[in-house]
């Protein structure tokens, strides 16, 4: 599971250009899930996300976390994440999840998230959205469950 995580100073979702969800400080994270991927790396991710110190202190240091700032989450389900680019110009996905199987571990990540203290919104699973990030710093940082 690879979460990129970016942090925001704002992120909205919109679906057939109607405001879906949005967050103000905190982080946008894309989510892409492949085939092997179980409900242990959803628990490994929410647990990194949560302590990750990637949100600025006083002195502009990248020092706490995103619990210790009150931000919020806005998780993206990306299946794109999941590209495997080495065979020719065009992408191949067959290494992400299953829709089905992909949307459950997506939900259970937020929920896992959410047991931790902080407020996530998502997109639209499986819909077509337009993504507006206003990357912080910028910071965007990639975690994969596979390495932590």
């Amino acid at each position: 599971m690879i979460a990129l995580i970016q942090r925001v100073s704002q992120g909205r979702v919109l679906v057939k250009k109607n405001l879906l969800s949005e967050i103000d400080h905190g982080y946008v994270i894309l989510l892409g899930i492949f085939r092997e991927d179980n409900y242990e790396d959803v628990v490994k991710l929410a647990d990194k996300i949560v302590n990750l110190r990637i949100m600025s202190d006083e002195q502009l240091k990248m020092n706490r976390s995103i619990t210790d700032t009150k931000g919020k989450v806005l998780l993206v389900s990306q299946f794109t994440l999941c590209a495997d680019v080495s065979g020719g110009r065009r992408p191949s996905f067959i290494k992400a999840k299953e829709p089905k199987e992909a949307e459950t571990l997506y939900r259970s990540l937020k929920t896992e998230i959410e047991k931790k203290g902080v407020d996530v919104v998502t997109g639209k699973f499986g819909e077509y959205m337009d993504v507006i990030i206003h990357n912080d710093g910028p910071v965007t940082i990639m975690v994969d469950s596979k390495n932590i």
